[in-house]
């Protein structure tokens, strides 16, 4: 008989009560205008600016549809603006504004914290073999993904 295998239900489970987490630690900190989701497109933007939408979706793993409407919000919010490349018109350039700028700082040492609460308890040694194996089952699920796109097209 086969080990049953939880693996992806654990992952679900984690990321559903890390964000209620995350966004509770948001608002402790002041941040109650960006959303844990808002803010892995911010932290994208904070590692790198001025990024072409098509850039932006696959650093953060969304849809570019997800992307845009998620991308309007912030823009309404003041955290971004968008404009066309000027070698390119087709190409829309993402942009962080002043406002997002000064709660980086913050939102950076509300990560901090999440990564505390999510790794209490663990040596460093275990730790690394963790990311290593998630690591791992985001690239065979990438792939399969990826593989399964293009036989459909």
């Amino acid at each position: 008989m086969r080990a049953k295998r939880e693996g992806g239900f654990l992952i679900a489970k984690i990321h559903q009560i890390a964000g209620r987490v995350f966004a509770r630690l948001l608002k402790e900190h002041g941040i109650e205008d960006i959303n844990p989701a808002q803010g892995r497109i911010l932290f994208a933007l904070w590692q790198q600016d001025q990024v072409p939408i098509h850039v932006l979706a696959r650093q953060t793993a969304l849809k570019k549809s997800t992307l845009t409407s998620m991308l309007d919000r912030l823009e309404d919010d003041g955290f971004i603006t968008r404009s066309v490349a000027p070698e390119d018109r087709r190409i829309v350039i993402v942009m962080l504004t002043d406002k997002s700028r000064y709660w980086q700082d913050i939102y950076t040492a509300v990560s901090d914290e999440m990564i505390g609460i999510f790794y209490a308890g663990m040596p460093v040694d275990e730790i690394t073999i963790f990311e290593k194996q998630l690591k791992q089952i985001l690239t065979n699920l990438t792939n399969y993904e990826r593989h399964a796109i293009e036989q459909n097209s």
